[in-house]
């Protein structure tokens, strides 16, 4: 059980808060938002895990010295419009794991130390359960009355990006035995792996309808030049 206070990260918890303050700043700023961008920023930071050094997790990918230094010519090209982006970085860390789960290496390179709450809540309790729900349902809700749900099933190439929470923390979620979340946050989990799924089917659709019909109009360009052809009469040549 400790590995698990220690390691698990659950990504609806992660992606509901990083929506929600990525869309309110970005609200407040006036600036587009990119949406499957800020999703995939949201669970950026537990790419140690992915790259098999759990023994680290929350150590160097989830300080927020790292997180400034990588935004910083974003910072620079962009300015304001990166705000929202940043924002959803750093909320893994910052908000969700220091507060829920334990220890973080938060100001790493400036020192290793792991920092934590005298008191935090532990990631497999009813009251983070109940606060990962509360998180999804509002996210959602937002999503719906802003229209930001229908865009997943826009033929949008961006939605490509999606792949990366699909392939990385949701798809896992259900093919890893034992379950690496608790079962009252499964259907969560499943809606968004349902939801990125169909988004990002839709734009592999479009690239093979696109495909398709170019294929066609090359063909049918071919077979109009052919019928344009005017045949040479053999004996004008010799007159």
């Amino acid at each position: 059980m400790v590995f698990k206070e220690e390691s698990a990260s659950f990504a609806v918890g992660h992606m509901a808060l990083a929506y929600l303050l990525g869309k309110s700043s970005a609200k407040l700023l006036k600036v587009n938002l990119n949406i499957p961008l800020i999703l995939v920023l949201s669970i950026l930071p537990d790419a140690d895990i992915l790259l098999g050094i759990s023994e680290l997790h929350r150590g160097p990918t989830h300080s927020l010295i790292s997180a400034l230094i990588v935004f910083i010519p974003f910072f620079a090209l962009y300015r304001r419009k990166a705000l929202p982006y940043f924002l959803a970085l750093i909320s893994h860390s910052l908000i969700s794991d220091f507060l829920i789960g334990g220890q973080i290496m938060l100001f790493w390179p400036l020192t290793s130390n792991f920092f934590r709450l005298p008191i935090y809540i532990n990631i497999w309790s009813i009251v983070n359960i109940t606060l990962e729900w509360t998180l999804f349902a509002v996210s959602t809700i937002v999503m719906f009355k802003t229209g930001d749900l229908s865009l997943f099933f826009h033929n949008k190439k961006s939605n490509l990006l999606l792949a990366i929470p699909i392939g990385t923390v949701l798809l896992p979620t259900f093919v890893s035995y034992p379950l690496q979340v608790p079962l009252l946050l499964m259907p969560p989990h499943l809606f968004y792996l349902v939801l990125f799924s169909i988004s990002v089917l839709t734009v592999i659709a479009g690239f093979i309808r696109k495909g398709g019909s170019s294929a066609e109009h090359v063909v049918s360009e071919g077979f109009a030049s052919k019928q344009n052809l005017v045949p040479i009469n053999p004996y004008m040549r010799s007159q």
